[in-house]
């Protein structure tokens, strides 16, 4: 992966306070569980908007997580995006499935057999 990365750590925290401007955007990798989400992919990246600096310490915020805060919650950044990965606000993958239509004949046509066997 090319581009800088911060790890969760207190150097890392100062770094990037350091290089951190308003409207960067940090990218972090999520880990899915796919006995939960068997059709998700393994992994995605979240994009993150630094907002501006906290009136109180002076530090870079993210929402209202300041930079080590953020850093602390979801691990590594990094400033470009991951190749080959989607991004979580994304559609995922599509797989087959009937639509809606072919359901609903389906059941449309069972319910007429059992109508017409009762008479």
């Amino acid at each position: 992966m090319a581009g800088r990365k911060w790890e969760p750590t207190k150097k890392g925290a100062k770094d990037l306070n350091r290089v951190a401007r308003k409207g960067m955007t940090l990218y972090t990798i999520n880990q899915m569980a796919t006995n939960l989400a068997p059709y998700e992919d393994t992994q995605t990246y979240n994009a993150h908007r630094i907002d501006g600096r906290s009136w109180v310490s002076g530090e870079w915020m993210i929402g209202h997580l300041s930079i080590s805060g953020f850093l602390a919650q979801y691990g590594t950044a990094y400033d470009t995006p991951p190749a080959g990965m989607r991004d979580i606000a994304t559609p995922g993958r599509q797989y087959a499935a009937p639509t809606t239509q072919k359901a609903l004949d389906r059941l449309n046509a069972e319910e007429r057999k059992k109508a017409g066997s009762r008479r």
